[in-house]
């Protein structure tokens, strides 16, 4: 088995992107978008901002653009093109022809996929939750939506490379625009592609083939694959893969409790042969990590020895669920409502530019509570092309929600709050900023829902230009995004800002609990995470990093086989050197991940049957005998220390000359014994007479 880790991603809404290769079968896992990336753009053309000339912007010398590359960052540093979107870096050098099947573990992890179901040879088979998929649906279609504006702005794209990937034009960007357009060693400008159309969202998501929890989907009758719950988003989900060679379960980013979503099923994930960990979001709190002193110990190669001080698993199991995180989820979403009220009182009003579906359900209906208490009269405002779809899906998918979102389906409850909101028209929902019903019932001071969180596309950016010099109006933003650059071209910003950072995968103080509850027999593990973890001298660790190919080997070293019954009832059981084996004549198929072994269509006759494997060494006077019963006379010539056709003097070989009815030679050395005869007919005997002195079967 092969692993590559194509990106540690960058929290929820980068996922991480790996490669697997398993039984010959070449697995990607997520294709998430680097959206942080698009800061580097401005969202409107330099003649729309109102703050510096176009036309010296665009004949400025190159000589002036290099001097002032290392000042400090201003909008007029921005590109100023239509965008194109930054896959993952290393995902281009892949032929996607090759890729056989690809695991979807989030919407976010989606949202790439068209940039490959519109490659050239692309035929991979594509699963997904339900929810995953059509949630992933619409937040593309949102995508593409939201991107026609740059085309407004800037006209349609070139058919070829566009201007400012050229390299003199990537050469003078200023070093935090260029890091980020061509990476830390200038190998990132291939991941950069064009965004994809309303056609191909459509072509990919007709290529899915859906699932719910712990439904199973059999690949070429050789794997077996299934989703259980990831608990960080609705639908989200790790992967079990069962082969012949073994169980591979794979953990992406996961939340044990979630205040929407259904928790995190990591009983289902126990006891498998290999465990590919490739949760990333405890990379942020490893400083906390390197004070420990029970870290990795020294590892020889790519793999290292584990210890096991207890085996007090139960134990850590139940310590998983508590303190989740729930209870502090809900403080700072309590926290976002009392500044945005405080905002509201002072006149301003209040962008929420969040885009975590669970984080923006829950606010909506913390947000509702703190009004109603509040006793202001304010109009709440969700932006977004999908929005209207995206609500009436959250209404109707109990399956996929938490415990106690599942219990108001059965007391006659709507599952989130917005239901109730929408009817009593506390929440209206828009398609657009220039809808001409929001223009109907606009009015401020307002609380305002709307993507993206780039802070480059929808209606976050023109309302952002329109309140942005507002002291007392206030820009919600969760972290993960360089704030600086992505406000950029909304300075000078008198706005407050308020960025806060939600829970996106398990903490670094739960990976060792996790792992001895799940007890694999293996583990790949991210050698960045340096974390004690603790486990049995029986089990190893591989250690990989980003981009370096690790070969892990053969997981079960013995493979089992289903056996039809009529079969079975011709074992002869033959022993040798304390192993017992059999000779079955039949035709061996895959199905549903498992070996099994048909009658053939042609039953010969097991008399007629030769042997296929000798062991051990023929004694020659019984050969000879074996041969004289055939009409074959021969003699045995003793060798010792000599060389006969090309034979070592250490390796002394025993021979049995055949002299009648032709000349033959029978050499026995102790690792083979060669046959040679002009006759075919003699050599048949002579090989018949071996069968008869010879185990086999």
């Amino acid at each position: 088995m092969e692993f590559t880790c194509l990106s540690k991603g960058d929290g929820f809404h980068f996922p991480p992107c790996s490669m697997l290769n398993l039984c010959g079968f070449r697995i990607l896992l997520d294709c998430p978008i680097d959206f942080s990336a698009l800061t580097i753009f401005s969202p409107v053309p330099p003649a729309f901002s109102g703050r510096f000339d176009v036309e010296s912007s665009q004949t400025e010398p190159v000589v002036r653009k290099r001097q002032r590359i290392e000042k400090q960052l201003d909008a007029n540093d921005l590109i100023f093109e239509e965008p194109w979107y930054k896959t993952v870096k290393s995902l281009h050098l892949w032929d996607a022809s090759f890729i056989d099947i690809v695991l979807i573990s989030s919407p976010m992890g989606m949202l790439g996929l068209p940039f490959l179901t519109r490659s050239k040879g692309f035929a991979a088979k594509v699963y997904a939750t339900e929810a995953t998929s059509r949630i992933g649906q619409l937040l593309m279609e949102d995508l593409v939506s939201m991107h026609m504006e740059f085309r407004q702005f800037y006209g349609p794209k070139d058919s070829g490379c566009p201007q400012w990937m050229r390299w003199e034009e990537l050469q003078v960007l200023p070093s935090a625009l260029k890091e980020i357009a061509l990476g830390k060693d200038c190998e990132e400008l291939g991941a950069w592609m064009p965004l994809y159309s309303a056609a191909d969202v459509k072509d990919c998501t007709r290529r899915v083939q859906t699932l719910k929890y712990a439904e199973e989907a059999c690949y070429n009758g050789t794997l077996i694959i299934k989703p259980f719950s990831s608990g960080l988003e609705i639908g989200a989900c790790n992967w079990t893969i069962s082969c012949p060679q073994g169980n591979t379960a794979c953990i992406s980013n996961s939340i044990f409790g979630s205040s929407h979503a259904m928790e995190f099923d990591y009983d289902a994930l126990q006891g498998n042969d290999l465990l590919v960990y490739s949760d990333f979001s405890s990379l942020k709190t490893m400083e906390d990590a390197e004070n420990n002193t029970n870290n990795f110990g020294p590892v020889t190669g790519t793999s290292s020895n584990l210890r096991e001080e207890d085996n007090h698993w139960q134990e850590a199991a139940a310590t998983l669920l508590k303190n989740d995180g729930t209870s502090e989820e809900a403080e700072k979403l309590a926290f976002i409502c009392t500044c945005s009220i405080d905002s509201v009182k002072a006149g301003g009003s209040v962008l929420i530019a969040i885009d975590r579906l669970g984080i923006l359900l829950q606010l909506l209906e913390q947000l509702s509570i703190f009004l109603e208490s509040s006793t202001l009269s304010v109009p709440v405002y969700i932006i977004s092309s999908v929005a209207e779809k995206l609500l009436a899906y959250m209404n109707i998918i109990p399956e996929w929600l938490c415990k106690q979102r599942q219990e108001k389906l059965f007391s006659g409850e709507p599952l989130f709050g917005h239901v109730k909101l929408m009817k009593e028209r506390k929440i209206q929902v828009f398609s657009a900023v220039h809808s001409p019903e929001l223009l109907k019932n606009w009015q401020e001071p307002c609380i305002v829902f709307s993507p993206h969180w780039s802070l480059r596309l929808g209606a976050v950016v023109h309302l952002l230009r329109r309140w942005c010099s507002d002291q007392n109006s206030l820009l919600v933003l969760e972290s993960g995004l360089d704030a600086n650059m992505a406000l950029l071209p909304f300075k000078p910003m008198e706005m407050k800002i308020l960025q806060c950072s939600f829970t996106s995968g398990i903490g670094l103080q739960k990976v060792q609990p996790l792992l001895k509850t799940l007890q694999p027999k293996s583990l790949l593990f991210p050698k960045d995470l340096r974390c004690p973890i603790k486990f049995s001298e029986s089990n190893k660790i591989y250690l990989y990093h980003e981009n370096e190919m690790l070969c892990i080997p053969r997981m079960n070293h013995s493979t089992e086989i289903e056996i039809v019954t009529d079969l079975a009832y011709t074992f002869k059981v033959k022993s040798w050197k304390q192993e017992s084996m059999s000779r079955l004549r039949g035709e061996l198929f895959m199905e549903h991940g498992k070996y099994r072994l048909l009658s053939g269509s042609k039953t010969a006759n097991s008399q007629q049957q030769r042997l296929l494997l000798h062991w051990g060494s023929p004694d020659l006077e019984k050969l000879l005998t074996e041969l004289s019963k055939k009409g074959i006379d021969g003699s045995i010539k003793q060798v010792n220390g000599g060389a006969i056709d090309g034979a070592e003097p250490e390796n002394p070989a025993t021979t049995l000359l055949v002299h009648h009815p032709s000349k033959a030679l029978i050499e026995v050395r102790e690792a083979c014994t060669v046959i040679t005869a002009a006759d075919e007919n003699l050599a048949s005997q002579i090989s018949d007479a071996m069968d008869s002195v010879l185990g086999g079967i």
